[in-house]
């Protein structure tokens, strides 16, 4: 059998809920898909273990590959472990190795094991133990009706880490064993956009995949823009055909979506922007409204961006623009906080306070109320300010809740100084 499914099962009532988002299955799917191991299925289970119970049921039936992520913790609600072993018959047990390698890693922290945190070295009986590089919960994998059980923590950077160090090891060496088939790598490009809507992305990409070819095209909306993805699917003869053909429609994409396109693969708004701010020598401060910091926030979550970020100020009140970035009173009453006029104002004022190459600002209304029918919920201005000519406003109308308004308004101001900095026309 050439082609081995995964199916990924991913444990969490707060996922359900709305409270946390899933993070961790596209880096599951790009790094199975590299050992050419297809995602098939994707399951979001809450904290209930015959719920798990149930899943692992389904996914052994259609799955030849699952990685469980998530309830390893310490707490009442992580019950990952006991529904693997309900679930395979594989009797609970204390594995030394398990609890040297939690016991090690709490000592680094300065602590020792509570009771509550013994439950994480019990593992079902014929597992192999998962070391945890950076957490403290070990994972383990067993086999199960020709099944690959994997199961992971559900903290991203714990995840990455056990899948790089322990699993793909794991994999690759079974994949290698004689006898075995070769399969040919999943490759997935990716590119992200900002400004067009799902449906307009969609109409510029019409025609891009020749029929019957071994690729296929897929579109994700989020507040941050539109994610294009590039995925290959065949067995290895046709592999060779589609890495030649993956370059020619990359290239298509990036042409066809030139205007519009900020980054390829796992780059953000923010890491582009700090590139090219970094290249030019430019310092950049940013004066937020609507936003409430997020602007700032996010760009200084990149490592490195006190080499072109020198601050940042909410000036969310009136009072504040006025004291804090010199925007007349009389400016504000004439045209309102939301509007060009206080936008490119704001701009100015944070540019010449803070003594840096350009000013970035953005003001606007993310409801759900304070809106009028000319001034409507959604409605938002960035500014931008270099101090060689007349500063410049954009526009903006967008729908949503209070959160994804203020997403696509950093995102927005992000792309707006993406665009100045490229020499693009801000229109």
């Amino acid at each position: 059998m050439n082609q081995i499914d995964a199916e990924i099962i991913a444990i969490g009532t707060e996922l359900l809920i709305g409270g946390r988002s899933d993070s961790n299955s596209l880096f599951l799917a790009d790094e199975l898909g590299k050992l050419g191991i297809a995602v098939r299925f994707k399951s979001v289970v809450g904290d209930e273990r015959q719920d798990i119970v149930t899943a692992i049921h389904t996914a052994v039936k259609r799955a030849q590959v699952i990685v469980v992520t998530g309830g390893l913790g310490p707490t009442v609600d992580d019950c990952t472990r006991e529904a693997v072993a309900c679930a395979t018959g594989h009797r609970l047990g204390r594995r030394k190795e398990a609890l040297e390698g939690m016991t090690a890693r709490l000592a680094q922290w300065g602590r020792i094991p509570n009771t509550a945190q013994l439950r994480q070295a019990m593992i079902p009986s014929g597992a192999t133990v998962l070391k945890n590089p950076v957490g403290s919960a070990p994972g383990f994998c067993l086999t199960w009706k020709k099944a690959l059980i994997i199961s992971l923590p559900g903290v991203p950077r714990e995840m990455e880490e056990m899948m790089r160090q322990e699993v793909l090891p794991l994999l690759r060496t079974a994949s290698e064993s004689p006898g075995r088939p070769q399969r040919a790598p999943i490759v997935r490009q990716v590119f992200h956009t900002f400004g067009l809507a799902e449906a307009d992305v969609d109409a510029k990409l019409k025609g891009l995949i020749p029929h019957g070819a071994p690729v296929d095209l897929g579109l994700l909306a989020s507040p941050m823009g539109v994610l294009v993805s590039l995925t290959t699917r065949g067995n290895r003869s046709a592999s060779v055909k589609s890495h030649g053909l993956m370059e020619q429609l990359a290239n298509e994409v990036r042409s066809r979506l030139s205007d519009w396109l900020f980054a390829e693969g796992r780059d953000t708004m923010e890491e582009v922007v700090g590139r090219e701010l970094t290249t030019r020598g430019l310092m950049l401060a940013v004066a937020e409204s609507c936003t409430g910091g997020l602007i700032s926030h996010r760009l200084t979550q990149v490592a490195g961006s006190s080499a072109y970020v020198d601050r940042g100020a909410v000036c969310y009140s009136n009072r504040a623009k006025t004291e804090m970035l010199g925007v007349p009173a009389e400016l504000i009453a004439q045209h309102g906080a939301v509007s060009k006029e206080v936008a490119t104002a704001m701009a100015s004022g944070i540019r010449e306070r803070a003594g840096v190459s350009v000013g970035l600002s953005v003001t606007g209304i993310a409801g759900p109320g304070g809106g009028t029918e000319t001034k409507p919920v959604g409605l938002v201005y960035v500014g931008l300010d270099d101090g060689t000519g007349p500063p410049i406003a954009r526009e903006f109308r967008f729908h949503g809740d209070r959160n994804v308004i203020k997403q696509r308004s950093s995102q927005a101001a992000l792309d707006v100084l993406r665009r100045w900095l490229l020499d693009r026309a801000v229109k």
